[in-house]
């Protein structure tokens, strides 16, 4: 079986619809804290399993020997390390032949609040002794498309990220990873960056999305703490306003760049581009 973990979430999504092209629906099978979010899958014949990150006891038969799994991140940033190290036991305790993780880009070296629970836990996975893959991402190109609309209506992008590169890539670009991982052979033990083939500044993608629009939409960068603030009278959370201006911190360091390619190659084609993401983007709009 292919077990992925936290299979409804936005990602998840993608992987499952590209394992279900892959392999038959009988050798998939989904771990979701709520079930009812996979009854289409189930009626297509794949099993799903009620597992939740925060309740160990559930995940008691939720993998069994052989089993290829695939674990995504858990979105609850500061309790990642804990409800991680609960899959961990339960894939090492199965005996499962592969452990992929989703992981941050250059976990290793990256300065980003994001990257320790990252680390952590691919340290906890190789203390297991399992064969495992680390998916390490950079950013979704969907952050910056997601918002084009807002950003459109303001007139200007603001961040703190300098002339700093980022190598986003879209989430069907990481599934299609996934779904090469766990349905491919060689990987075992293998770290792998995956980031967009060309990365860009912020300024870069004001000026793309202005050449879009036709509307002009400049570049304003900021100190961390004035970026963080107007995060958070635009209504975000204070720790999530302190979360992205740390990303783009990160991003005038470089950690969310990488040139390496890894990610096309897996992939067997381009990744998307930040021109494509936006046309698909504002033809919908």
């Amino acid at each position: 079986m292919i077990v992925v973990t936290g299979a409804t979430g936005r990602l998840g999504r993608f992987v499952i619809e590209g394992l279900l092209k892959t392999v038959p629906a009988n050798q998939v099978a989904v771990a979701v804290r709520n079930p009812d979010k996979a009854k289409d899958w189930a009626a297509r014949g794949v099993q799903v399993r009620k597992a939740d990150y925060s309740h160990p006891e559930t995940w008691d038969s939720v993998f069994s020997a052989g089993d290829s799994v695939l674990l995504i991140s858990s979105s609850e940033v500061g309790q990642r390390r804990k409800q991680h190290q609960t899959v961990v036991d339960a894939a090492k305790k199965a005996g499962v032949k592969l452990l992929a993780y989703t992981s941050i880009l250059h976990a290793d070296t990256s300065r980003m609040v994001l990257a320790p629970e990252h680390l952590d836990t691919e340290k906890a996975i190789r203390a297991s002794g399992l064969p495992f893959v680390f998916l390490r991402h950079s950013w979704y190109l969907e952050n910056y498309t997601e918002a084009a609309k807002r950003t459109l209506e303001q007139g200007v992008l603001r961040g703190c990220a300098k002339d700093g590169r980022v190598a986003p890539a879209t989430r069907q670009d990481y599934a299609d990873a996934a779904v090469a991982v766990l349905t491919g052979t060689g990987h075992e033990n293998q770290v792998y960056e995956l980031a967009g083939d060309t990365g860009f500044t912020l300024a870069e993608y004001a000026a793309e999305l202005s050449r879009q629009s036709g509307r002009t939409v400049t570049y304003q960068d900021l100190p961390p703490a004035d970026f963080a603030a107007a995060l958070q009278q635009a209504g975000l959370p204070k720790g999530y306003a302190d979360v992205l201006a740390n990303s783009d911190e990160g991003i005038a360091r470089g950690d969310l760049n990488d040139t390496s390619r890894t990610l096309s190659r897996l992939i067997g084609r381009p990744t998307t581009t930040l021109a494509e993401a936006l046309a698909a983007t504002l033809k919908q709009a």
